[in-house]
């Protein structure tokens, strides 16, 4: 099979449409609001210092974090899910649908219940249980699928286990939900249906969650070449002098950090990451050097944009729309299209 060169021009282009899909997102999250500030004027107003000191608080601490937090959580969700896919080299693979967000979910879920403890001198955070939680999914989706046969059954026995470990881990936060306060358990479902509210949020907070998921997908992009290798054969990998047991361990551990610190601060966002890099797939290739970083774009893009159309529904529904809610309505049917379609190529349908 011939591989796509990869050449400047394409770079360019597709860094270009990326950029501008979420600079036009951006602009969009910061123009959308439940208060009657809005529209493009808002920027412009901005950008000439004529903003009231109402108006200024209003952007810079309710809609610019929202938006700066969409675009991280978004960026972690996409290229994670790139990454799990070609690690995997499975279509089909999502931190979702694997269960590494619901593990994620886990964790952070029996922090909010049992509140803050320190392990030694080791003060637990939301995002630290949350990482442990995804690690534990991870651990029993490999101890799993060690047992599978090569070849497409490896497949579907990860989207079992997915679907297995998602189920504990619900049942496991429902039970939570049962033994804590009304209160507390409005709090978890909140959470749980994936928000990205942000008031009250400190900025050092909010950096602090732009560096982690920043540094870990900027270590990722590093083994952009050993992924385009990988997607060959694991033992033509070898044969190329790479360090397939290693990369792999590597690179779920980055991604799986990464979607771990958007999960503990925004909740369960559904399909983000099966629906962005397929998309970009389409759109630029399936070289890890172009499609990780317009997959992160992209999906900085994406989830602005969503939150911004569940904002909207406000003056509908009287309420926000968790945008975890109207990721998973768009993301379920194109998952069963992409199984779907795995299925007839499968059976020789074309």
């Amino acid at each position: 099979m011939t591989r796509a060169v990869l050449t400047p021009t394409k770079i360019a282009l597709s860094a270009a449409l990326t950029l501008g899909l979420w600079g036009l997102s951006a602009m969009l999250g910061l123009s959308s609001g439940s208060s009657a500030l809005g529209g493009f004027d808002l920027v412009a107003r901005w950008w000439t210092g004529e903003l009231s000191a109402t108006e200024q608080a209003i952007l810079w601490s309710a809609r610019l974090p929202r938006v700066v937090f969409a675009g991280v959580v978004g960026a972690a969700l996409a290229a994670g899910g790139a990454v799990f896919q070609a690690v995997l080299r499975n279509p089909l693979a999502d931190p979702y649908i694997l269960g590494v967000s619901g593990g994620a979910a886990l964790g952070g879920t029996l922090l909010l219940t049992l509140g803050s403890f320190s392990v030694g001198v080791l003060a637990v955070s939301t995002p630290l249980a949350a990482f442990g939680g995804a690690l534990a999914a991870l651990a029993a989706i490999f101890a799993v699928a060690r047992q599978a046969p090569s070849g497409r059954g490896a497949t579907y026995v990860l989207l079992l286990t997915g679907v297995i470990v998602n189920a504990f881990a619900a049942s496991m936060i429902m039970f939570l939900q049962s033994v804590v306060s009304a209160q507390k358990a409005q709090e978890i479902l909140f959470y749980l249906m994936g928000a990205l509210s942000v008031e009250g949020t400190a900025w050092p907070v909010m950096l602090g969650v732009s560096a982690a998921i920043g540094l870990s997908l900027t270590a990722l992009f590093a083994y952009a070449r050993d992924l385009n290798a990988m997607a060959i054969g694991e033992e033509e990998a070898a044969y190329l002098g790479v360090e397939v047991a290693k990369v792999q361990r590597v690179c779920l551990l980055l991604a799986s950090f990464a979607v771990a610190v958007g999960v503990a601060f925004s909740g369960i966002i559904g399909f983000v990451g099966l629906v962005v890099p397929h998309a970009m797939r389409l759109v630029v290739g399936p070289d890890h050097r172009v499609l990780l970083p317009t997959s992160a774009l992209a999906g900085a893009a994406f989830l602005t944009l969503a939150d911004v159309s569940a904002r909207s529904l406000f003056g509908v529904l009287g309420t926000t729309l968790p945008v975890g809610v109207l990721t998973s309505m768009i993301g379920a049917p194109m998952f069963l299209y992409f199984l779907w379609r795995a299925l007839r190529r499968d059976a020789g349908w074309g």
